[in-house]
């Protein structure tokens, strides 16, 4: 088995590439091991002590390490936790768990005004059909987190949270999209 790797727009991520599919459909991001214990994979990527994000997509997994940490030293580790997982064609999740499914952060999620459900679902299909298949080549996810007074709130994940081009990947690409089909958009701003 061959496990392509490639760079993202993130210094500190990595996208791996297993030749086959990850996840059946949606992203889940692991931020800490205490997140990843629903994954045997996520977990062994965790264990390697450098690693702070694993995202999984439907392609990729993208794995970041803390800043001061070089690929050089961990690229080696997560190939062989890659291949080995892989190889021996281990269950993504734990047995029982609902961890494949992506589900939002409670405790951030914004709710939306039952009269803005138009504009929410245009905003909803947009990011789902133009921006999430453009942020996923770069290793990353955006998942929409609320529509507020003319405000989009939209959380980064994967390569693209601590990315140093994410504000402006907000800023001059979504918003700029978003504010050209959907007029009542005023404002894009990370959740």
């Amino acid at each position: 088995m061959f496990i392509e790797t490639e760079t993202t727009p993130n210094p500190a991520t990595l996208k791996f590439l297993p030749g086959e599919r990850v996840m059946t459909s949606g992203t889940r991001s692991f931020t800490s091991p205490e997140e990843a214990e629903v994954s045997p994979l996520a977990q062994a990527l965790f264990s390697l002590g450098d690693v702070t994000e694993v995202l999984f997509g439907q392609e990729f997994v993208a794995v970041t390490i803390a800043p001061g940490a070089q690929w050089a030293d961990a690229k080696p580790q997560v190939l062989a936790i890659l291949l080995d997982h892989f190889v021996s064609q281990a269950p993504l999740f734990a047995a029982g768990s609902a961890a494949g499914i992506m589900v939002p952060d409670e405790d951030e999620d914004f709710g939306d005004d039952p009269a803005d459900a138009d504009i929410v679902d245009q905003i909803k299909d947009l990011i789902e059909t133009r921006v999430r298949p453009a942020v996923a080549n770069d290793g990353g996810d955006i998942i929409y987190k609320g529509f507020r007074e003319g405000v989009v709130y939209l959380k980064m994940q994967g390569a693209c949270s601590g990315c140093p081009s994410s504000t402006a990947t907000l800023k001059h690409g979504i918003e700029s999209l978003l504010k050209h089909y959907v007029p009542e958009v005023t404002e894009v701003r990370a959740a």
